[in-house]
């Protein structure tokens, strides 16, 4: 974390090594990370870890704001190019990255109009269909600096529906939280509310009763990153899953080749 030192790294990880057991098989990624950072915090007090990381991952991701506005611009179906940057938004390491860097790998990933096209999931026409239709859309964030790549389709959606913008109430890892939001420009086309979760993912047990009741009567829901998909595959409403499937068991789950990026109409019900 750059705030322990050796001994007492070695003390946080004999935590975690004794709450393993304590772990249930059916917890998910985002579960384990809650309870391993609550842990990190009782050793060195609440305080948000990756504060400084997630910051630089916002002023990196805002200098390309305009470059990915422009991508957007010049792509002959406009609503479908912004899909993809919020994608790549979730591809990209960019907060380890400067910002050269940062516009290579969205050139490599969007230099052409056809980056979904040959993806074993990518429902963009039924994305398209139900959010002509929606008047509502929640939109769960992921990662902090990727707000950017979100706000770039959040601002493709018509000005007349009501969009909310969901992110965690608590420091974990480098997920988005109020502050980010704001930041990166979110809070100019869409309203910004807490899911009341501190896990990097929305896990609904633990979210608050009004973002439940915003959950349940959302037209549409909108899902970024691993996290929330990890989280939210059994869930009973349909959601849209935007990730890229970074590892084997989520592409296994997913159906998809490691490395993918994917646009999931999910399984449940509407």
């Amino acid at each position: 974390t750059g705030t322990a030192d050796e001994s007492l790294q070695k003390k946080i990880v004999g935590d975690v090594v004794r709450a393993i057991p304590e772990f249930g098989f059916d917890d998910s990624p985002p579960a384990m990370a809650r309870r391993i950072h609550r842990i990190m915090e009782r050793r060195l007090g609440p305080q948000d870890f990756y504060k400084e990381i997630k910051y630089q991952s916002n002023v990196k991701a805002l200098e390309i704001y305009p470059y990915l506005k422009a991508m957007v611009d010049r792509a002959p179906e406009r609503m479908l190019k912004a899909v993809e940057v919020a994608i790549v938004g979730n591809v990209i390491d960019y907060g380890a990255k400067n910002t050269l860097d940062i516009e290579k790998d969205v050139d490599r990933f969007l230099e052409s109009d056809d980056l979904h096209a040959g993806k074993t999931v990518f429902d963009y026409d039924a994305f398209k269909v139900d959010l002509a239709q929606a008047k509502t859309i929640l939109y769960l964030g992921d990662n902090a600096g990727e707000t950017v790549f979100d706000r770039v389709l959040i601002e493709e959606i018509p000005a007349e529906k009501k969009v909310i913008f969901a992110v965690r109430e608590k420091p974990v890892i480098n997920d988005a939280l109020m502050e980010d939001a704001v930041m990166c420009g979110i809070g100019q086309t869409a309203e910004i509310m807490s899911s009341g979760v501190d896990a990097p993912g929305t896990i609904l047990e633990l979210c608050s009763e009004r973002f439940l009741d915003v959950f349940a009567s959302a037209d549409m829901v909108i899902s970024k990153g691993q996290g929330n998909y990890e989280t939210l595959t059994d869930a009973s409403r349909r959601i849209y899953f935007l990730f890229r499937a970074k590892c084997p068991v989520i592409a296994r789950h997913a159906k998809v080749p490691v490395g993918d990026i994917v646009l999931m109409k999910g399984r449940g019900g509407q």
